[in-house]
């Protein structure tokens, strides 16, 4: 059966969304995504746009509508939970065509037919993400409404996750399990980074992925050092660490599953940094559980890590979100006064690094009343092929 969010799960986020708009003395909200970024407008709508950016709008009364550029009409209409779609320019790819026989909506037409009376106050949601022209085309349209970031209208809805939601992220993990342990048995020393990648992704949409939780890492010698990276045409090499984090998206929703490995045997430094980051690790999924304040997670990481001789090592604190991104809010960082509740989903994301290599163990987890659920736990052991 195809992993598909119900349409009731659409429709109850809308009504919250409605409800907290009405709350914040805001008219309507419009949102933002893109083809890397679509989450905001994936969340309401189950569109998720290609080479163009896309947008929603609902207003306080509770009206919704897909806001498109002018060629993706019959796809957003395949596609989308939201069956009102207006077809704007300004969400145009970035080559700019102009369009001159198509026949296109703007924002004086989606404020009228959505509002009744005068707009004061707009929120916007992905304000990061939000692209100018959408922006003047909108002060444009109403240039008396005040214009205010409402980011949190929709992100602190996607932090607590719904069955339904932590069900896809379920099944995304297994199938990035499944590609980790096509990679751990078929990885040889003459490939290069990006063969490597052609492996995972092969069995990813064999087991029912429909897309890559975020570009796989496959990242090998020196190249393993990097915290963000791209894989390249370099050959993996033997007795090089190579940084492995795999992840397939299910429905929307993304996983990655991070392992070190190594071709042959370690070096004894090598050895040390990866069981001192397995160590870490594990204790981080120990103290996480409802009503724990992030922080707190964060400063006995930074103390065993100071423990363990590896403080040095670390770039970033222990953890952030996942859901329909496999980096979302919240992070965990030592400001972070948030407390951790049940259903909160996140990448506990241990990465070590010095000049010479570096190693990434991570493991999605949900939050429970007393414990964290790990939605991955295969191979968390030394691991030399």
């Amino acid at each position: 059966m195809e992993n598909r969010i119900p349409d009731r799960e659409f429709e109850m986020r809308l009504e919250k969304v409605s409800k907290a708009i009405r709350e914040k003395g805001i008219d309507i909200l419009i949102g933002q995504s893109n083809e890397a970024d679509f989450a905001n407008v994936r969340y309401l709508s189950d569109y998720w746009p290609i080479f163009e950016t896309c947008g929603f709008a609902v207003s306080k009364t509770g009206k919704a509508a897909l806001l498109i550029g002018p060629e993706s009409e019959t796809f957003a209409k395949d596609r989308s939970r939201m069956k009102k779609i207006y077809k704007i320019l300004q969400y145009r790819e970035s080559a700019e065509p102009d369009y001159p026989d198509l026949k296109l909506d703007d924002f004086f037409m989606v404020f009228k037919e959505m509002i009744d009376g005068k707009i004061k106050k707009i929120g916007l949601a992905g304000y990061q993400i939000f692209p100018l022209p959408v922006y003047d085309a909108i002060k444009k349209a109403v240039p008396d409404a005040e214009i205010i970031k409402a980011d949190e209208i929709i992100t602190d809805l996607r932090i607590i996750k719904s069955e339904i939601e932590i069900k896809m992220m379920k099944e995304a993990f297994r199938i990035s399990e499944i590609a980790l342990e096509k990679i751990i048995n078929e990885i040889r020393p003459e490939m290069t980074e990006l063969e490597v990648v052609g492996i995972a992704e092969g069995e990813m949409y064999k087991n029912g992925a429909e897309y890559e939780g975020h570009p796989q890492y496959v990242l090998s010698g020196k190249n393993s050092t990097h915290a963000i990276g791209r894989p390249s045409h370099n050959k993996i090499g033997k007795h090089n660490l190579i940084q492995l984090d795999i992840g397939a998206r299910v429905s929307g929703y993304s996983s990655s599953v991070g392992r070190p490995i190594c071709i042959g045997k370690m070096s004894p430094e090598m050895k040390k940094l990866v069981t001192a980051g397995l160590d870490l690790h594990l204790k981080t999924m120990e103290w996480m559980k409802e009503g724990i304040v992030a922080k707190e997670v964060v400063k006995k990481f930074y103390e065993y890590a100071d423990k363990l001789g590896v403080k040095k090592n670390i770039l970033y604190g222990p953890c952030h979100g996942i859901g329909l991104i496999e980096v979302e809010k919240p992070w965990m960082e030592m400001h972070s006064e948030y407390i951790l509740k049940e259903n909160m989903t996140f990448q506990v994301d241990t990465f070590l690094y010095c000049e010479e290599f570096g190693l990434r163990w991570e493991n999605g987890v949900v939050v429970k009343k007393d414990r964290v659920e790990p939605l991955s736990d295969k191979f968390m052991k030394i691991i030399e092929v």
